[in-house]
């Protein structure tokens, strides 16, 4: 579900608040839907589970998910999300930029597959 690179000098819970941003943004988490228990992903992924509060407060504070006592975290559905789900994807685009630059892909070309990865997903709807 969640995957942490121990080799990024990333801090383990900004990747993990990363993910789920990414995964909420993208619609995977859909807006209701119950995120894993602390306990549980902290054993998924080896972790403590510190970090994996700490990251599920920085999600509170954020908007992106609300804790409902007894039951665990949810997924937010509150329209304030929106312009936070699109600023995820914005960044995903920005870093997809970089490798592009980083591959020497051109502009033109880049824009054309986003435009035509676009134009797709607007056929499938």
């Amino acid at each position: 579900m969640i995957g942490i690179d121990l080799q990024n000098r990333q801090p383990l819970y900004e990747q993990i608040i990363d993910s789920f941003q990414r995964m909420i943004a993208s619609g995977i988490l859909e807006a209701g839907s119950q995120m894993p228990s602390v306990r549980s992903l902290a054993v998924e992924l080896s972790i403590n589970p510190k970090i994996i509060q700490k990251a599920y407060a920085l999600l509170e504070q954020e908007g992106f998910i609300y804790p409902v006592r007894g039951k665990g975290n949810f997924v937010s559905e509150s329209k304030a999300l929106k312009g936070k789900r699109q600023e995820t994807v914005y960044r995903s685009l920005k870093e997809l930029v970089k490798k592009g630059r980083e591959l020497d892909i051109l502009c033109e070309d880049f824009v054309s597959k986003v435009r035509q990865y676009y134009e797709e997903g607007e056929s499938e709807k």
